[in-house]
């Protein structure tokens, strides 16, 4: 592509990813992270994983969460050849994923489907061609170009709106919250916890789901409380203990969830939402903006109290 070079950065495939780790995120792609926020950095930058199926984007002095690069994604898909005719069919997002792309949905008139974690359940969307484009917080993103993620895709993707538009990545983004509202969001992972008390944990918190409706925690309220569940349209299959969702005041929420992928115990994701639609407060600090959720997602687990831990082990 006539990049310079140095451009590519970690490109020597190597069996042990040269001791780094293979997600893309903020943390593991460090080094990235601090060039695209100094004085000199590049217009744009990305990270993919080991196998170039997830991707990370992040423009000069401006990170993108994966859940608005995927609202981004869908807004700005009249401006992709493979779209700019038939446009999409349809979108979908994973349930703890921001509901960013929602936004862009009800915007644009298109169908938005909420899936449980993992891959197969947009699989069967792609197939049944009722999406053409679907992504997840934990940085997938695809469409029915291949029924898996892919990450390069993604990249290309969002340097083909960088090319028509002429905007920065900062610019698109003040753009796209000033048209659809942003969501502040945010994800908690607590690593390595004793499986039994994080099964405890959880437990008890859905079995005080009925209850918490009404609660006041701090600044929020609660709405609504839900055990996540899901029925596929394709094939009417039915998937249940999802994770918990808590519905707040404000348009905010808080998704628990115990994943499975981690190498030793079990590891809690707190998934923390904000939407904000007021155009002076788009662009405060994400930390002051999930400060009172942040808050209320522990009084309304405890997570201390169970796990002992005072801070997650890696925040997102």
């Amino acid at each position: 592509m006539g990049a310079q070079s140095g451009t590519v950065i970690n490109g020597t495939p190597l069996e042990d990813f040269g001791g780094g780790h293979p997600d893309p995120n903020p943390i593991w792609a460090k080094s990235l992270m601090t060039k695209m926020m100094s004085d000199d950095a590049p217009d744009f930058g990305a990270a993919s994983d080991g196998d170039g199926d997830r991707n990370m984007i992040v423009g000069r002095h401006c990170y993108v969460t994966p859940s608005d690069s995927l609202a981004v994604l869908a807004a700005q898909a009249a401006l992709i050849p493979a779209f700019s005719s038939a446009g999409l069919r349809g979108v979908a997002r994973s349930m703890p994923t921001s509901a960013a792309l929602d936004k862009v949905a009800l915007g644009l008139g298109l169908p938005c489907h909420a899936t449980p974690t993992g891959w197969k359940y947009f699989g069967n969307l792609l197939d049944a061609e009722m999406i053409s484009l679907c992504g997840e917080e934990s940085a997938g993103t695809g469409s029915n170009h291949i029924r898996e993620k892919d990450g390069l895709w993604a990249v290309l993707f969002w340097l083909n709106i960088l090319a028509t538009t002429g905007k920065s990545v900062s610019q698109l983004m003040a753009d796209h919250w000033a048209r659809f509202g942003r969501h502040f969001y945010s994800r908690h992972d607590y690593e390595a916890i004793e499986t039994s008390k994080a099964q405890t944990l959880m437990a008890d918190l859905n079995a005080k789901i009925k209850s918490l409706t009404g609660q006041t925690f701090g600044d929020v309220t609660v709405q609504s409380a839900r055990s996540l569940s899901y029925q596929d349209p394709v094939d009417d299959s039915f998937a249940t203990d999802q994770g918990i969702e808590v519905t707040l005041s404000d348009e905010a929420r808080i998704v628990f969830r115990l994943s499975g992928t981690g190498t030793q115990g079990a590891t809690l994701r707190v998934y923390l939402e904000q939407f904000q639609s007021d155009p002076a407060q788009i662009h405060v600090d994400p930390s002051i903006a999930l400060k009172a959720v942040t808050t209320a997602a522990e009084a309304l687990a405890g997570i201390h109290s169970y796990t002992g831990r005072t801070q997650p082990d890696v925040i997102t």
